[in-house]
C-alpha cells in the first residue's frame, strides 16, 4: 500500500523507536495506555482507528501528540450533518475555475494531513462520508473529475457512539482498530487532576521528534518479517470461540488482524510472535460497546501468557497502591471504604483466577505481593469500619 524505502537503521533499532513512541505518546496522560497502544498499532500498520467514548477524554490531545512525535502535518475537524466538503477539502480555485479549471485549496485541510483526527466522525453527512471513505480506503480524494492522492498514513476518528446506520457500516468497518475510552476511575483522579494543573499551568512543552515518517514506513515493513507461525494455532482457535459467543469476525478483518498481531510483536522488540500479542484481538474483533467486554474476557481465559499475568499483576498492584492513598484521606465510616473494601475482594478473586495451575515461581511471587497489599489495605479499612 505504501512505497518502500530504504533506512540505515537495523531491525532492533527501529523496534527501539517505536516502543519509546509509545512511552512518549502516553507520558502525559493518566490511565491512557490503551489508546496511547491502539493509537501506535494503527501507525505502525498504516491502518485506522476509532475511539469510541464521552468527549473530555484525551482522545484529540493523543491523535495531536502523535503528529508531534513523527513531525508529519496534523489536521483536525469536528463533523456535523452540516459540515461542507470545503470545510475538510478545501475550497474551489475560484481564479482556476475562470480559466475552465476544477481545482480545490488544499493547504492546511484534510488531503495535506498524514495523520487526521475527525471528532464525531459518524455525524456527517453522506457526501462528506463517502468521499472520506475513498480517502481512507484507496488514499485518493475523487473530487468532479479529478482524482487527488492524498499522503494520508492514519485517520483517528472519534465518536459517542457506535453506527447503527447501516449506510455507516462500511465506514466502521475501515477503522481496523477500535477503543471503548471510559473515563478513570476513581482512584486515578488524583493524578488526573495533578496533571490537568500542569497542563493549565501551560508546563507542557511541544513534544520532541521521535521518529520520522521515514521510520514508520521502515516499520511497517518490518510487519512482514515477523514470524506469525508460533501463534497460528491459538489465533484459529480464539476466532472459533469467538465466533461460538456471537461475535462475527469478516474474512477482510481476519486477514488485517495479523498485521495487528505483528506490530504488537514489533512494539515488544520481537521478530516473531507470541500468544501475549493476541491481545490486540481486544482492540480489533469488537463492534458493539458490550463487545469489548466479551473479547477482553475471553482472552483473560484463553491467554495466560507470563507477560500478561504480570502485567495483570502490576495493573492491579497500582490500583491498590491508588486505593492506599485514597484511604489515607478518607475518615471513618466514609460509606467510600466499604466500595473500596468490596472492589479489594474482587481483585483478590482476580489475583485467584489469574496464577490458577501457573508454576512459574516469578509469577507466584509477584501475586503474593499484590496479595500482601490487599491484605494489610483490608485491615486498615476494616479499622476505620471497626469490622
Amino acid at each position: 500500500m505504501f512505497n518502500r524505502v530504504q533506512n540505515d537503521k537495523s531491525p532492533e533499532e527501529l523496534m527501539k523507536l517505536a516502543s519509546q513512541f509509545l512511552t512518549e505518546l502516553e507520558s502525559p496522560f493518566v490511565g491512557r495506555h490503551e489508546e496511547a497502544l491502539v493509537i501506535t498499532l494503527a501507525l505502525l500498520t498504516g491502518e485506522h482507528v476509532v475511539l469510541i467514548g464521552e468527549p473530555g477524554t484525551a482522545k484529540s490531545a493523543m491523535a495531536r501528540r502523535s503528529a508531534d512525535l513523527l513531525d508529519v502535518k496534523f489536521f483536525k475537524y469536528l463533523l456535523t450533518k452540516f459540515t461542507e466538503p470545503s470545510e475538510l477539502f478545501g475550497p474551489l480555485d475560484i481564479r482556476a475555475l475562470r480559466q475552465g479549471s476544477y481545482r480545490r485549496i488544499t493547504t492546511g485541510k484534510l488531503p495535506e494531513a498524514e495523520i487526521a483526527f475527525l471528532d464525531e466522525i459518524f455525524n456527517a453527512n453522506s457526501a462528506v462520508l463517502n468521499s472520506i471513505l475513498s480517502i481512507m480506503q484507496e488514499r485518493v480524494l475523487y473530487d468532479g473529475y479529478t482524482e487527488i492522492k492524498v499522503p494520508l498514513w492514519t485517520l483517528v476518528g472519534a465518536s459517542n457512539r457506535v453506527p447503527e446506520e447501516p449506510e455507516l457500516e462500511a465506514l466502521y468497518d475501515r477503522f481496523l482498530f477500535r477503543q471503548n475510552v471510559k473515563p478513570l476511575d476513581e482512584e486515578a483522579w488524583e493524578s488526573l487532576i495533578d496533571a490537568a494543573w500542569k497542563l493549565e499551568m501551560g508546563n507542557v512543552e511541544r513534544p520532541p521528534k521521535v521518529m520520522g515518517m521515514e521510520d514508520l514506513r521502515m516499520l511497517n515493513s518490518l510487519l512482514f518479517k515477523v514470524d506469525l507461525t508460533p501463534i497460528k494455532g491459538k489465533l484459529l482457535r480464539l476466532f472459533m470461540i469467538m465466533n461460538e459467543k456471537e461475535l462475527h469476525i469478516s474474512d477482510r478483518r481476519k486477514g488485517k488482524i495479523m498485521k495487528a498481531v505483528a506490530a504488537h510483536a514489533l512494539l515488544n522488540r520481537r521478530l516473531q510472535a507470541t500468544e501475549s500479542d493476541l491481545v490486540v484481538l481486544k482492540y480489533t474483533v469488537p463492534r458493539d460497546v458490550d463487545d469489548f467486554d466479551k473479547v477482553n474476557t475471553i482472552l483473560i481465559e484463553e491467554l495466560k501468557t507470563k507477560e500478561r499475568i504480570l502485567r495483570e499483576l502490576e495493573e492491579i498492584a497500582a490500583n491498590v497502591r491508588a486505593s492506599e492513598r485514597s484511604v489515607a484521606q478518607l475518615e471513618a465510616f466514609d460509606p467510600r471504604l466499604l466500595d473500596i473494601y468490596k472492589n479489594l475482594k474482587v481483585a483478590k478473586g482476580k489475583i485467584q483466577s489469574l496464577v490458577q495451575d501457573v508454576e512459574d515461581e516469578e509469577i507466584r511471587r509477584k501475586a503474593e505481593e499484590v496479595n500482601e497489599l490487599i491484605e494489610n489495605l483490608t485491615q486498615e479499612i476494616m479499622i476505620k469500619l471497626n469490622m
